[in-house]
This record gives C-alpha cells, structure tokens and sequence, in this order.
C-alpha cells in the first residue's frame, strides 16, 4: 500500500543543502563490518525528493528469475563514473563524503546508482554490494534516503539477528569496512501504508 509524501516537519525550509558530517555515529557490526549513521543530514530533502521524482529518467526493468522473467519491484536509474548527475546538491553531497572518507577509504566515490520504492510493494532483497572489488576487499557504501522512512535491514550472513534503520528525510547510512562481504542489507516489503522513498547510493570504482 502507498500514501502520498508526507513532508517532515524537521526537514527544514529553504535551500536544499548538506550538513556537516561530524555528528556521525558509528556503530561497529563484528567480523571487521560497520555502519556510520547520521540523520537528516540532506537539508530540503522533500523538496529534494519531488526533483528526483520528476527529473530522472527512471527505469522500470526486468530479471530472470528461475524460468520466467518477472518485474523488478522498484525503479531505478545508474550514474555511471563521468556522467553527470540529476541535481547539482549530488555532486556536492559525494564530494563531502569522498572528503570525509578520504583516509579511511583511500579514493573518492564516484557512481551513483538510484532507486525509486514507490509504495510497500517495491522493495530489494537480502544482498551485499559483491559484484566487483567488494567480493574481496572491504569498501564501502555510502545511502541517502529522500522520501518517506523506509526500513532498511541488515542482518550477518553467517545467520543471526537483523537490525533494523528507518531511514528517509535526508538520513545518511554508510555500509564500510567488510559489511559487503560479511553482512546483508534489505528493504523489505510491508504491508503498511507508507509513502515513496528515493534512495541515492555512493559507490568508489568497480564496486556494484
């Protein structure tokens, strides 16, 4: 089920814009994984949601599952390194981040990849980022959520207890360390009303 997009009275008024990222909080997993979580940190993120719904050209796509083809449950659209983005604030959102990463990380973000969950029928299945240099090396992955909060799951590969972030409004998540590798990540469906979520994923080079 789906409802419109109810604006966050934190979201703020005015120019869409960054904060700073030193009120990030890290939260270490085990097995060498972490996230680092840092809410509303994309000021105007309503106002930001509405530009990316309207502006990208979104893609609805389809996958092969056992033997049939069947639709992918949300839309999505793929900056690949070089091409431009859909809003200037983007660009300046992945630079503070490259930034603040910078000696953690060893080199900057560079793709961004975007997907559309337009009600509680769109969602993405357990997965870690493996395809690339992921499946071996620690790295990491850097959500800003738009929209309506979402809950976005992670849970160890080697089995036991999920974790659970609502994350829309602006909210930053970042994946690092061996959480690729060693842990998945989900947005699940749900039966509730909630509104759209647009989510904004930084990946480095050759991680996907």
């Amino acid at each position: 089920m789906s409802t419109p997009l109810q604006g966050s009275l934190l979201d703020g008024f005015g120019s869409v814009e960054v904060g700073p990222l030193t009120e990030l909080r890290r939260t270490v997993l085990g097995s060498g994984a972490w996230v680092d979580v840092l809410p509303g940190w994309l000021r105007g993120a309503d106002e930001m949601f509405e530009r990316l719904a309207s502006d990208v050209p979104w893609r609805a796509d389809r996958r092969q599952m056992y033997d049939r083809m069947v639709d992918v449950p949300r839309l999505q659209c793929f900056y690949d390194e070089g091409q431009p983005l859909p809003d200037p604030v983007l660009d300046v959102a992945r630079d503070a981040l490259s930034e603040h990463y910078r000696a953690e990380l060893g080199e900057p973000f560079r793709t961004a990849g975007l997907c559309y969950y337009r009600d509680g029928d769109d969602s993405v299945a357990w997965h870690g980022d493996r395809i690339g240099r992921g499946a071996k090396h620690d790295t990491m992955v850097a959500i800003v959520s738009v929209g309506a909060a979402r809950a976005l799951s992670l849970r160890p590969r080697a089995g036991g207890a999920s974790i659970r972030y609502p994350l829309g409004h602006g909210d930053l998540i970042v994946m690092g360390g061996s959480c690729q590798r060693t842990w998945e990540h989900a947005v699940l469906k749900t039966r509730r009303a909630v509104g759209p979520r647009i989510s904004i994923q930084f990946r480095p080079r050759g991680v996907r």
